[in-house]
Order: C-alpha cells, then sequence, then structure tokens
C-alpha cells in the first residue's frame, strides 16, 4: 500500500539537489536524522534505491534521476494548487457573473471592467446582457448571476447602490412640431401615438414612464412595440410615434429624431447595482469595492445599500 506523502518528496528532491543529507537537512530546516528516515521511508514504500551512499558522496540512482522528474512535478502542482486556494479565499480568483440592462450599462461597463481585470486579472468577468431589468432581477435572485446593473428599484431580498440619476427624455421624429422646442411638456404628448417597451417584459423603464403619463392625467395610446432601444429609436425616426427614454439613449446617435427634455413631471430613471444581500463571497466583495472606486453614487440620489 502507498504511503507516499508531500514532505517525503520534498526530502528526496533537497537531497537529489544538493547530494548532501546535512545540506539538504539545513535546507529543509530540519534535523538529519529524519531527514534520512523519510528517503527510507519512501524508498521501501517505492521498492528501489533511490540512492547511493557512501561515506565520501551521495549519488543518484538511475531509478532516482527518473523520480526526481516526477517528484518535481508533483511538488510543482502541489504548490500551484495551494497558491490557487489560497488566491480564491482572498476573492482574486474565480468567476464574477455581471448582468447588464440597457443602454446606460454599457455606457458604464468599460470604466468598471478594466479597473477590476487590472486589480484582479485572474477572475473571470462573464457578461450577461438583457434588455429588461425584471429578468435580471429574476436571475439575481435564482443565483443565475452574481451581481447586476439593472433599473431600480431593486425589491428585497437584494442589496443595492444607485449608480446613475438620469432624466426622462422625449424622443421625436426631427420634423415633429414639437422638436423646435427646447423641452416639452408632457401633457403636450397627450395625442400622440407612443413607441414603448412590450407591456410584459419587466421593463421598469416602461412602467415609469406610463407613471409619469398618468401623474399629469393621461395614459400613453401605444402604436407598436419594440423589445431593445435600438428598435425604439428607429421606429421613432420612422415617424410612427414618440418615446420616452432616458438621457443616455441619445447616444446611439440615430439620425431623424431629437431628444428633448421633459417637463411637467419630476421623473428620473435610476440605474443601480444589485447583489444577494448578505453573499459571503470575497470575489463579490472584492468587486463591489472596485465598483464603489469607480461608479460612486451620485449626490442627489439616495442608497438603498443592504
Amino acid at each position: 500500500m502507498t504511503t507516499m506523502e508531500l514532505r517525503h518528496l520534498r526530502a528526496f528532491a533537497a537531497v537529489a539537489e544538493e547530494l548532501h543529507f546535512g545540506r539538504a537537512a539545513a535546507r529543509l530546516h530540519m534535523a538529519q536524522p529524519p531527514l534520512s528516515q523519510q528517503i527510507k521511508h519512501l524508498e521501501r514504500d517505492l521498492g528501489v534505491l533511490l540512492f547511493e551512499r557512501t561515506t565520501r558522496q551521495v549519488r543518484l540512482t538511475n531509478a532516482g534521476v527518473v523520480f526526481l522528474d516526477h517528484a518535481r512535478r508533483v511538488l510543482a502542482e502541489a504548490d500551484r494548487a495551494r497558491e490557487s486556494v489560497l488566491l480564491a479565499e482572498r476573492g482574486e480568483r474565480g468567476e464574477i457573473r455581471l448582468g447588464l440592462t440597457g443602454v446606460t450599462t454599457w455606457r458604464l461597463l468599460p470604466r468598471m471592467t478594466r479597473a477590476y481585470r487590472e486589480r484582479y486579472p485572474l477572475v473571470r468577468l462573464e457578461l450577461h446582457p438583457s434588455v429588461f431589468s425584471g429578468p435580471q432581477t429574476s436571475s439575481l435572485l435564482d443565483g443565475g448571476i452574481d451581481v447586476g446593473i439593472l433599473r431600480a428599484p431593486v425589491p428585497p431580498p437584494l442589496a443595492s447602490r444607485t449608480i446613475v440619476d438620469e432624466e426622462l427624455m422625449a424622443v421625436l421624429p426631427e420634423e415633429h412640431p414639437l422638436a423646435a422646442r427646447p423641452a416639452v411638456a408632457l401633457t403636450d404628448l397627450a395625442e400622440e401615438n407612443f413607441v414603448s417597451y412590450p407591456a410584459q417584459q419587466g421593463s421598469f423603464l416602461r412602467d415609469t414612464a406610463m407613471r409619469a403619463c398618468g401623474s399629469v392625467g393621461f395614459w400613453p395610446r401605444v402604436a407598436q412595440e419594440a423589445k431593445d432601444t435600438y428598435t425604439v429609436v428607429a421606429l421613432v425616426a420612422a415617424a410612427v410615434g414618440v418615446a420616452l427614454l432616458p438621457e443616455s439613449a441619445e447616444e446611439l446617435q440615430f439620425e431623424g429624431v431629437v431628444f428633448r427634455p421633459v417637463t411637467g413631471a419630476d421623473v428620473r430613471v435610476p440605474i443601480a447595482l444589485a447583489w444577494r444581500d448578505g453573499d459571503p463571497s470575497p470575489l463579490l466583495a472584492n468587486f463591489l469595492a472596485v465598483a464603489a472606486a469607480t461608479l460612486p453614487t451620485p449626490d442627489t440620489a439616495g442608497s438603498n445599500d443592504g
């Protein structure tokens, strides 16, 4: 029965490299007799002599030469395993699954991911894009992702922190009469056809826009729905209707549309960083620390830190 231990391999490698039991014992910070016993134990276990010993020299046998190569590889792999475990314990190795929602998150992403990858190069950052916040919230709750950037509010038992607070903008065809104004009163859109996200997709942005219109006395007449922001803006450019989108959508730089601030309702569309409250993962803790440094909470926004 094999009883070979790593300490026996380290003892053998030290003697093989020093070819002197005294120097090997000093290198290993141990006395020479226990070292000799470990080598004898290893030789008994293998059933071969690893060293030729005389009063004048120590020399590897042919079997010892072959075994030294194997011993070095086993010891190197053991050292790598130990290092990997320690890195994982400190949150410096592993995987973080990051959920992303909407145009705004892609604007924020490079700044944060560059800082994180520079600080933790051995952690794999896996991105999980989704158009709507509802599926992202479900994925966080189910454990499908570790952290998400999504539209607030974030329901318990998730913890969150607001990182961006955007204004709601009216998106109009460039030839629309209201496009000439510097800002658009929400009530002036009451008779317009709207382009919106689908009602059943878990879009916080759609719900926010609908509530804003309801607060000034009308419910939007949705002429067509679209599953992503690019298509919404494209349909506005085609004069299918108008839309209410966050200011970051203007970065799509779509021809044939204009973006105008909305007046008449104090509407903000916050973006939050969200995670499972109480998650003990050191990977998550490190990620949140980098996010806090690169994406500070807006001065105008509240915090829902867990």
